[in-house]
């Protein structure tokens, strides 16, 4: 997706979460843009968001919202969860908690672009 696109990116759907299991991966996890993954930050994964990108993700089942910055790919299916396919993003295990769907596992969220500067 362009940047010029990716400004008024919204979206409602389903979101899920993961943590401290990519850590036991060989060689630990890292991100698709090159970071280690960190379980408790406030990152997400998106499928074709540019990387690194801010977003507003409000959890539509409590009205909680908090920002993640997106830095890896994903949501995929996988042989455990082939529905997986249908979730619109996967946040960090810190931003689920945050979220308050850590212990349910998906939650029904709006995910929206936002513009954010860095200092630097």
């Amino acid at each position: 997706m362009s940047l010029e696109k990716a400004k008024d990116y919204k979206e409602v759907g389903i979101a899920s979460w993961y943590g401290h299991e990519t850590r036991r991966q060989k060689g630990g996890y890292m991100t698709a843009n090159g970071e280690a993954f960190n379980p408790i930050g406030l990152t997400a994964a998106h499928k074709y968001l540019p990387i690194p990108m801010y977003v507003k993700v409000t959890n539509l089942e409590n009205n909680r919202s908090i920002i993640v910055r997106v830095n890896d790919r994903g949501p995929f299916p996988s042989r455990h969860n082939p529905k997986s396919g249908n979730r619109i993003i996967d946040l960090s295990m810190g931003a689920a908690k945050r979220l308050g769907f850590y212990g349910k596992g998906t939650a029904s969220v709006k995910v929206e672009a936002i513009q954010i500067k860095e200092v630097g």
